[in-house]
């Protein structure tokens, strides 16, 4: 299981601090550095930075939502941020949220799987350096993108119900997870989408996690504060779904906190459950995200 770093100092810190951060990341070995694509940083812009900025950790969109992208736009975007990289980047993407999509973009939030079949259906070739000629019923797209040298970008669905999966398994590298614990990738996340993969004849999937941790001895505190920062995703349908499938109460819960020899045993178990590669986003103070680096640091 490869460990990499899911950013958290792309969402408080400066263009700078982010470089610091993914330099430090990768000095230290670790395999990716995912970036978020919510209302700040635009992710893909700045990885284009930061791959001009390191030689050879993989950087990942976690996860660039489809619906205010056109497919060619997000295509000419990722190909372009892959010459930045060096090809380095993969490209997670996913649909977002109801509530987000119609009350914040002002989106109709349209029959979500056949978007992305869709969405796919223009995009997969854009990446690969191909034209496309497509007419969807929510989709259309007849383009050729003239990036110089293209490099093709993969790509992970953020995939958390079966048809999601299934679609991921089918046109995709993979499936990256939030909110998701090792009990529901073991039963539900990896055996669907490795069959739909397996049925078109397609590579054993990708299977990225991610999962805030923090090693500390102030369990208590640190998991009142993951209450709070992660409440939202308590209500989300979607990952309030994954949350049920694992019998937990709340976002807090999901999240990895204790010492050393507790946060190992629980991460291990995203191993077992058949996940490929964590990304791992670091709670708590300074202090707390240092001694959780040291204990990753030994995990790599």
């Amino acid at each position: 299981m490869r460990i990499g770093i899911f950013s958290g100092v792309s969402a408080t810190g400066s263009i700078d601090d982010v470089v610091a951060d993914v330099q430090a990341a990768e000095a230290q070995g670790f395999h990716a550095y995912w970036v978020p694509q919510i209302f700040g940083y635009d992710a893909l812009t700045l990885l284009a930075v930061l791959g001009r900025e390191t030689s050879g950790i993989g950087l990942g969109t976690s996860v660039v939502p489809t619906f205010p992208r056109h497919p060619t736009m997000l295509a000419a975007q990722a190909l372009t941020t892959q010459q930045a990289c060096g090809g380095r980047l993969t490209l997670g993407i996913g649909l977002s949220h109801q509530p987000v999509v119609e009350h914040v973009w002002g989106m109709r939030f349209d029959r979500p799987v056949r978007h992305l079949r869709e969405y796919l259906d223009a995009l997969m070739p854009l990446l690969q350096g191909q034209a496309v000629d497509v007419e969807g019923e929510l989709i259309s797209a007849r383009v050729t993108l003239d990036v110089p040298r293209p490099q093709p970008v993969p790509v992970q669905v953020a995939a958390l119900g079966p048809q999601m999966l299934r679609l991921a398994g089918e046109r995709t590298e993979g499936t990256i997870t939030w909110m998701t614990g090792p009990r529901t990738i073991a039963e539900h996340t990896a055996p669907t989408i490795r069959r739909a993969a397996e049925a078109v004849g397609n590579p054993e999937p990708v299977i990225t996690a991610g999962v805030p941790v923090c090693v500390t001895d102030d369990v208590d505190a640190v998991r009142r504060k993951a209450a709070q920062t992660y409440a939202i995703y308590g209500q989300l349908p979607s990952y309030r779904a994954m949350l049920d499938r694992e019998g937990m109460d709340g976002p807090a819960d999901l999240a990895v906190i204790g010492d050393e020899d507790t946060v190992r045993e629980r991460l291990l178990r995203y191993a077992e459950a058949g996940v490929t590669d964590l990304a791992l986003q670091e709670l708590g103070p300074a202090a707390q995200q240092e001694r959780t680096r040291e204990l990753l640091q030994s995990l790599r």
